[in-house]
């Protein structure tokens, strides 16, 4: 199989994106408790050009990254414009179109969170994976990216708006047009939000369908943590009466509310 650096532009990511690329690629590796020189061979790529990528020692590649997310499964690159030259002081907040907040503004936001919303391919299951929000100081805007889901390749990742009138918290993913859109409530007391989903899932055969559903995020702490299990969470399961409650809440205590529908 010819390289794919021979099929894609040898591109230099930016810094700050090969350090976050870096730092998901590691733990990628501890977590599936797999060897670099295996991710290497998967990715076809030679263990010498992974070891300086993840030291710093040379910048990610648009090629190397592609790569290692085909060989991974998981979406390493987020996709964010290259902000304008701008003072010092424009640079801690964010676009007006996300809210113009300042980091020290939504700091209590950045974390991994555990992620429930109902399965769309079990009825009555629920489907559970990560959310980790943090601070992008390239483009200086909080930002977020999934994991731990079943279906990796669908993996999203994109940018937080925190707009001030509304009260509400959005995580917006744009790819190239195509949105899908979380509304969220500000965090309660214990740092759950909750809020909806709207996005698109596969229906019969190669048809996409609008879908809306509850969406819950639990802070990565404290006893949740502890038994905090990802994937399809089903009748039976140890964690599945604990989860069904923090996702009944999104209706039960108005979060949000969906009219015509029973339940």
């Amino acid at each position: 199989m010819p390289p794919i650096e021979a099929d894609f532009p040898e591109t230099e990511l930016p810094d700050a994106q090969s350090r976050l690329i870096a730092a998901a690629v590691r733990e990628a590796l501890a977590r599936r408790r797999m060897s670099r020189q295996a991710l290497a061979d998967a990715a076809r790529i030679s263990i010498s050009t992974l070891e300086k990528a993840l030291s710093g020692r040379r910048p990610f590649t648009l090629a190397t990254t592609l790569r290692l997310e085909e060989a991974l499964g998981l979406p390493l690159r987020i996709p964010i414009a290259a902000p304008p030259v701008a003072s010092v002081d424009k640079a801690r907040h964010a676009p007006e179109e996300f809210g113009s907040y300042t980091r020290e503004a939504v700091a209590f936001l950045e974390g991994r969170y555990l992620t429930l919303r109902p399965s769309f391919g079990q009825a009555g299951a629920i489907f559970a994976y990560r959310t980790e929000i943090a601070w992008h100081t390239e483009s200086a805007r909080l930002i977020f990216r999934e994991a731990e889901r079943l279906d990796a390749p669908f993996a999203q990742s994109g940018t937080v708006s925190v707009p001030n009138q509304s009260g509400q918290i959005y995580l917006v993913t744009n790819f190239q047009g195509q949105y899908r859109l979380a509304v969220l409530g500000r965090p309660t007391i214990q740092g759950e939000m909750f809020g909806i989903l709207t996005t698109l899932f596969s229906g019969r055969g190669t048809q996409l369908t609008p879908a809306a559903t509850p969406l819950a995020l639990v802070p990565e702490r404290g006893a949740l943590a502890d038994g905090a299990q990802y994937g399809r969470i089903t009748a039976g399961m140890a964690c599945e009466p604990a989860y069904r409650q923090i996702l009944t809440r999104v209706r039960e205590d108005m979060f949000a509310v969906f009219p015509g529908c029973e339940g």
